[in-house]
């Protein structure tokens, strides 16, 4: 009854390690709900609990002859989807003979950690929504930062508390699941967060975070009664559930400047998930259907590398013959394309559509509460690396996908035209190794996705190569014959 608050949710349909229920605030934290006058030195003073149904009261008398009642239940409904959404009431009578003044509370929400030693800290964040578009700062904002050359350099903060006036509802939130509040009778204008230590991983530094979201002050006289109603949402990231809700909370995605493709993949993948009845499959069938959908375009992007290869003797003279005038060069390279009907950047099209989706999928991927545990041939969840041994002495993970997709993707730019300069080739080829490094210990789910987009990009190559070559021809040349 400390603090007379939720000191802790268990969802009995996600498992963590040790094959142990997710369990969401921790109760040696500040329960969920609880109502704190100084975030510096939270008191949790005990409560009288008492239980109706599916409804807990909470209540103490202040010294201000002030009783607090606290009221947490499951809204009643035709249709009860699940157990993640509950409603507080709080209510204060001034039973005293005098006047009471509030000059504001705050409302706690509980606390966030990593559910795995691999979660990415980046996504343990406090975050608040105003006039839908959501904010926030992560677990690593605590530790400082030397910033760029000493410009922009902090230190580290053991508290963080921000004006948030005219928000919607705040959250703590880990990269799976959140507990989040929205204030239904007055919107929140304050909210803190201090951050902590998780001693689970003893091999490994981790925190979490708990925080409190900010209410405006009121004031009661003798015998008036305040109420403030909450809604607390406490579980998965299920973006799909978090839109039904009426107050945006889908916003605490994070999807950022890519939230439209993001939203469509990831229910993409689920419809297709809905029909295989498996994400490794469904992952695997998304990425035949966009590989489908950009095959013609790719096929006409490996006709103009062709045709640029063919070209590129000719590029090399005019590079030799003009080495001494850069400007007078590139006019005639251009003059050279035009004169020959290509397209110079006809080649990049599919890797600029590809842009989009590559980020829309690491920031779906990299939430979707729906791959955890979600297993492939050796991979145990989808959601995290792939690792199947650590290298001797040095400790290194091996994760087998990533591997494959650069290899996969080493193979594929020996098959492609060598067109362009030296340096630009040179610069390509450090390609696999950027993806290798963004994807190694991200969720396998995201290399698997480019291993076979990789298998079958060169599928395609090489029926491409097995078409005749196109033939250079003058435009001019090209214009006459059509005309005969």
């Amino acid at each position: 009854n400390r603090g007379g608050g939720i000191s802790q949710s268990v969802l009995l349909n996600h498992k963590a390690e040790q094959n142990e229920h997710v369990t969401l605030n921790s109760s040696d934290r500040i329960p969920i709900g609880a109502i704190i006058d100084n975030p510096a030195a939270p008191l949790l003073p005990e409560y009288k609990m008492t239980r109706e149904g599916d409804a807990v009261q909470f209540e103490r008398t202040m010294a201000e002859r002030v009783t607090i009642r606290k009221k947490f239940f499951f809204q009643k409904s035709a249709e009860k989807k699940d157990n993640f959404v509950a409603e507080l009431d709080v209510d204060l009578q001034n039973g005293g003979a005098t006047p009471y003044a509030n000059a504001g509370y705050f409302v706690a929400l509980g606390s966030a950690a990593p559910i795995h030693p691999k979660d990415y800290p980046s996504y343990m964040r406090l975050v608040w929504c105003i006039d839908g578009k959501a904010k926030g700062v992560d677990v690593g904002w605590f530790g400082g930062g030397s910033g760029f050359f000493g410009v922009g350099q902090r230190a580290a903060q053991p508290f963080y508390q921000q004006n948030i006036a005219g928000a919607e509802w705040v959250a703590v939130s880990n990269q799976f699941f959140t507990t989040l509040l929205a204030p239904l009778t007055a919107k929140a204008n304050n909210t803190w967060a201090r951050r902590f230590d998780i001693a689970r991983w003893p091999d490994q530094k981790s925190f979490g975070l708990e925080g409190a979201l900010g209410m405006p002050g009121f004031q009661l006289q003798p015998g008036q009664t305040y109420r403030a109603r909450f809604e607390i949402y406490t579980g998965p990231k299920l973006y799909h559930r978090l839109a039904q809700l009426e107050h945006n909370e889908a916003e605490i995605m994070d999807f950022g400047m890519f939230k439209i493709v993001c939203q469509f993949l990831l229910n993409f993948m689920n419809s297709l998930h809905g029909v295989l009845g498996n994400y490794a499959a469904a992952i695997l069938a998304l990425t035949t259907v966009i590989k489908l959908v950009l095959w013609p375009i790719q096929n006409k992007a490996n006709r103009s590398m062709r045709q640029m290869a063919a070209l590129s003797p000719k590029m090399q003279e005019l590079r030799e013959k003009y080495k001494d005038d850069p400007t007078r060069m590139n006019q005639e390279v251009m003059k050279l394309y035009k004169e020959y009907g290509i397209n110079p950047v006809g080649g990049c099209l599919p890797m600029v559509i590809q842009i989009p989706i590559f980020f829309g999928l690491f920031k779906m991927l990299g939430q979707a509460v729906e791959l955890r545990n979600a297993k492939f041939l050796w991979v145990r969840d989808l959601s995290q690396p792939d690792t199947v041994a650590h290298l001797p002495v040095l400790g290194w993970p091996v994760n087998i996908i990533p591997l494959c997709m650069a290899a996969t993707q080493i193979w594929l730019m020996a098959m492609t035209p060598k067109t362009g300069d030296a340096t630009q080739r040179r610069v390509m080829m450090f390609t696999p190794l950027i993806f290798l490094f963004i994807c190694y210990n991200f969720a396998a789910a995201l290399a698997l996705y480019y291993t076979t987009q990789n298998l079958f990009s060169i599928l395609q190559f090489y029926q491409n190569k097995r078409q005749p070559a196109p033939t250079l021809e003058k435009r001019s040349v090209a214009a006459k014959r059509k005309n005969r």
